[in-house]
């Protein structure tokens, strides 16, 4: 399976921005779709927002109209943008590439929104 290498997490008051990005560290490819997840303490994971190719966008009823899920497909990244962050988005954040060999994940990355 292929890294993937997410950035872009860290803390951040209530009402703020941030940009999550994910991009593999080596070649992958198949990609059906990408989407990221959330994991927040002694929650199940969710998904948040999904791109698959050549279908529509959908979010997490929670993010819509303050997530925006993009794709850099010559570079096979993918990005979130998180605006009017509230509290509850406080979780790790992960990334997944779906591809004809199977699905990967990032690492996960720690979003905190302060009150």
């Amino acid at each position: 399976q292929v890294q993937l290498v997410e950035s872009g997490g860290g803390v951040v008051q209530a009402g703020g921005s941030l940009r999550l990005s994910c991009a593999p560290s080596g070649s992958i490819f198949g990609i059906r779709a990408m989407a990221w997840y959330r994991q927040a303490p002694g929650k199940r994971r969710e998904l948040v927002a999904a791109m698959p190719n050549g279908g529509s966008t959908n979010y997490a009823d929670s993010v819509k109209g303050r997530f925006t899920i993009t794709r850099d497909n010559a570079k096979n990244a993918v990005y979130l943008q998180m605006n009017s962050l509230k509290p509850e988005d406080t979780a790790v954040y992960y990334c997944n590439v779906d591809t004809i060999s199977g699905r990967n994940w990032g690492q996960g990355t720690q979003v905190t929104v302060s009150s």
